[in-house]
């Protein structure tokens, strides 16, 4: 068993000297001298101290962002993953409307084999990562999974699977697994050590819709949701990043914008409160102005409600609008000269 005599802590740090005097620096005991602490104990206190420096607002986990809003180009925003060990780079499309992140893995049907993004596809191969493993039933993940309905059980191989159906009609289902992310962090303006840390994500075997088309291809779906399935909730749960995102869209034809776990603090942000209890990132969408002149919809129509409600929503490439609320809107939009 390891023991050290005593530990320290700098008490006053002075960075510089004023007129070429030597710098003093005061250091003070953190445990007594005549107390033998074990070098675990001492792993567990700095583990503590780092995981509360990760947890301030100070502390961002940064992912980049590429893609744009035109439709005729991209139509969407996605950013980039390393998987398993050795790593693996994965493009998923950024979706604050679902929960899991997923990837394409091996013998997927359905899945497309180029991008016209310009991009490399990959797939995930549990059996070529050393630290990959399945996800069975009785995980305690996989039950939280099945009652938010982001997971699914088999009782004949006792596996965790999932199968999701996207608002355009797409689809995909396949098997839990567990494995590494590696990811890089900003600490107070600095990049730290890149981090990794154990989540649990989707392994694609077959795709049906949109998702098989080559043209905006990607390797799968980055989930921002809140429940307890989502990439963003299991590392706080870790106390490895805070439960709180930030994602900026660059609304020019340049594209890209900022994703990271983390709260980035700018005062000319505008905050709209979320309506709690709520499966999506709802928001309580008041009215809509043209012009200036705000278009006659009965207040009812945003009235949220089981199935009603206005969400946020960055894996939708357009707005959508109730027909209530669409058909003034279109003609207060055409009526402008």
């Amino acid at each position: 068993m390891e023991t050290v005599a005593a530990a320290f802590f700098f008490a006053a740090v002075v960075l510089s000297a004023v007129g070429g005097s030597p710098v003093t620096l005061t250091l003070e005991r953190a445990f007594p001298s005549n107390d033998g602490v074990e070098l675990s104990e001492l792993r567990a206190r700095d583990s503590l101290r780092h995981r509360r420096m990760l947890q301030s607002t100070n502390y961002v986990v940064d992912f980049p962002v590429k893609g744009t809003f035109d439709p005729s180009q991209v139509g969407l925003y996605y950013t980039k993953v390393k998987l398993g060990t050795p790593p693996r780079e994965f493009y998923v499309q950024i979706d604050t409307g679902s929960d899991v992140l997923w990837v394409s893995c091996g013998s997927c049907n359905g899945c497309p084999q180029t991008s016209g993004l310009q991009i490399q596809l990959n797939y995930f191969d549990p059996r070529s990562s050393s630290t990959s493993s399945l996800i069975s039933c009785s995980d305690r993940r996989c039950r939280s999974g099945v009652q938010t309905s982001d997971a699914s059980c088999s009782s004949q191989n006792n596996q965790c699977t999932y199968t999701f159906q996207y608002g355009d009609g797409s689809g995909t289902s396949g098997y839990y697994v567990s494995d590494l992310m590696h990811f890089a962090g900003i600490f107070e303006g600095t990049l730290t050590t890149n981090s990794s840390a154990s989540v649990v994500f989707g392994c694609s075997i077959l795709q049906t819709g949109d998702l098989t088309k080559s043209e905006r291809a990607v390797d799968g779906i980055f989930g921002f949701g809140q429940q307890g399935m989502s990439v963003i909730s299991q590392l706080s749960l870790q106390g490895i990043a805070p439960r709180v995102f930030s994602h900026c869209l660059k609304g020019d034809n340049s594209g890209g914008g900022v994703l990271v776990l983390g709260e980035i603090v700018e005062p000319n942000i505008v905050y709209s409160p979320l309506v709690q209890s709520q499966p999506h990132y709802n928001l309580n969408l008041q009215s809509i102005s043209v012009n200036g002149q705000i278009v006659p919809i009965a207040p009812a129509v945003f009235a949220t409600s089981n199935n009603r409600g206005t969400i946020v929503d960055s894996g939708t490439t357009l707005a959508y609008l109730a027909e209530e609320a669409y058909n003034p809107f279109v003609n207060a939009v055409s009526s402008v000269r």
